[in-house]
């Protein structure tokens, strides 16, 4: 089944995330969500199990998230009650360390430093799990790239991406986070992104 996506964003322009979701769902056979339990993840993850509990939710763990972004992720994992199905990079920190080290964003090496520890446990997610939607908290105003798609999407690997939140500020989230009881986290640093408006390759 094809989508105009340009149509379908037209329609959803005004809608609510539990709408969009709602929608996302009739329409999926094998629906997704990925985390990495940056700031307001927290909001994707609560907005679509209230949709769909039982949802999987893919964690690709680099092995390098701060002590809070970790607990944090506990926390919410039990809060919620998320379907988690975690995936890490074949080589462990402590033996990356030795052969490769964490390369700066202007070494060449940061290119393979990323594909081990985001891009392969993500596409090995990816294949395991052959999702037809897949959920995030693309949120315009993020990169340039994010500014250029809109709540309904498509992967380069043909797979309908939904951002349900993508035309909501930090100040609405914030709000939305307060009227649900949920915590969120700052402490968080993602190594192969490094500055915040640079993409890492998952979503491109």
């Amino acid at each position: 089944m094809s989508l105009d996506l340009d149509i379908i964003n037209k329609e959803l322009k005004d809608k609510s995330p539990t709408e969009i979701i709602s929608w996302a769902i009739s329409y999926a056979n094998n629906p997704v969500i990925t985390t990495n339990f940056r700031p307001y993840e927290v909001a994707i993850l609560k907005a679509v199990t209230e949709v769909k509990q039982d949802i999987k939710v893919i964690w690709c763990d680099t092995g390098y998230n701060t002590v809070q972004t970790y607990r944090h992720a506990e926390e919410i994992i039990n809060k919620l009650n998320l379907n988690i199905q975690l995936y890490t990079p074949k080589q462990t920190v402590a033996h990356r360390n030795v052969v490769l080290g964490v390369p700066s964003i202007e070494d060449p090496k940061h290119a393979i430093f990323t594909e081990q520890v985001k891009l392969e446990p993500f596409s090995r997610a990816i294949q395991e799990h052959q999702p037809d939607v897949w959920f995030t908290n693309l949120r315009k105003g993020q990169t340039a790239f994010r500014n250029s798609i809109d709540v309904v999407s498509q992967s380069k690997d043909g797979i309908i991406k939904v951002s349900p939140f993508y035309h909501w500020s930090d100040k609405e989230l914030d709000a939305y986070l307060e009227e649900k009881g949920l915590p969120n986290e700052f402490t968080y640093f993602d190594l192969t992104k490094v500055e915040s408006n640079r993409e890492c390759g998952l979503h491109i």
